[in-house]
């Protein structure tokens, strides 16, 4: 017997199942990949999925497999990320990514949506939704890059590759090291236990960043997408993001990793007071990617949030409480 998300050989070795397929989709003067659960006979609500830095749609392929068929999957890759060409504007700003996914969902005409958000994903699904409350039916975070005013020297290196010219000398020292490497190290850096990552999936993963290696825009995405993060956190000491959490009406789902080495969890007692309608989820044993990481605890935890949300609809409103996992 196999867990979800996997497949078993015919000499029984247990292999990840193969990433969702996707396509080119136009938003007008550009496009985005978006890679879709196939249809059902009857499919499910409508759910989009926005990576976090450095990632790209795969990253939630065993999440996508464990929501289905209750949610018809969507997910995106952000413009200059994964398979997505940049916008011809250049704009990777939180407001810039953000109106990509809104025109994304307005394109679609299926809305209201099932929203998730990892990271940098996370921050950009929390403008939409301030923003555009009419487009969202619930919302999920995993590890948002909210600003946070505490300094940590071990993530000094994000505020200095804002600087001009300073971010693309630094990408260009990272690039020199072998792709096996940095893959490893990405892993070990988002995974509480590295382990976890299946290995059967590091190959795919070093010839996608050997491949992005040689594309003339990779290393403007990755500097520009850390600026906007930077910037959010230096606006006015970052209250402008968390009033914007303030404003979210739709019920929501905050999750974190204790061991999140780039999130750090404490933020979630401060996630409490901001979010007005919103459960809170510490996660023992997890990093920064608790949907590659943990998929099924993360998909029970939805599943929570959609019955939630359903129960309100059904006109039997009820508190959403803060209780930590585990």
């Amino acid at each position: 017997m196999t867990a979800a998300g996997e497949t078993t050989t015919a000499s029984g070795e247990i292999q990840p199942i193969p990433h969702w397929p996707g396509k080119l989709v136009s938003l007008g003067d550009y496009q985005v990949y978006i890679r879709s659960v196939p249809a059902a006979a009857q499919p499910g609500e409508p759910a989009l999925f926005v990576h976090g830095l450095e990632g790209s749609s795969r990253n939630w392929t065993d999440l996508m497999d464990l929501l289905r068929p209750r949610l018809a999957c969507d997910a995106l890759d952000l413009p200059g990320f994964g398979e997505s060409p940049p916008r011809p504007d250049g704009r990777y700003s939180i407001a810039a990514l953000a109106q990509t996914v809104i025109a994304l969902i307005e394109r679609n005409g299926r809305g209201p949506v099932h929203l998730l958000g990892n990271s940098l994903g996370g921050a950009v699904c929390v403008h939409v939704a301030a923003t555009r409350p009419d487009l969202i039916r619930t919302l999920a975070l995993i590890s948002p890059a909210l600003p946070d005013s505490r300094l940590r020297l071990d993530l000094l290196r994000f505020p200095l590759m804002s600087v001009p010219g300073v971010g693309a000398r630094l990408l260009r020292q990272v690039r020199n090291l072998p792709a096996e490497r940095r893959v490893a190290d990405v892993i070990a850096t988002c995974f509480s236990d590295p382990r976890r990552f299946p290995p059967a999936r590091l190959a795919a993963e070093v010839t996608e960043l050997t491949r992005r290696d040689a594309l003339d825009y990779a290393a403007a995405a990755m500097v520009g997408s850390v600026r906007a993060l930077t910037a959010e956190t230096l606006r006015a000491g970052g209250r402008p993001a968390w009033r914007e959490a303030a404003r979210i009406t739709a019920p929501t789902l905050v999750i974190y990793g204790h061991d999140d080495r780039l999130v750090d969890a404490r933020m979630a007692g401060r996630a409490a007071h901001a979010f007005p309608n919103a459960r809170i989820v510490v996660m023992p044993s997890t990093g920064h990617v608790a949907h590659m990481e943990h998929p099924q605890l993360v998909a029970a935890e939805i599943g929570v949030l959609l019955a939630a949300a359903q129960s309100a609809e059904a006109g039997r409103a009820r508190e959403f409480p803060l209780a930590p996992a585990g």
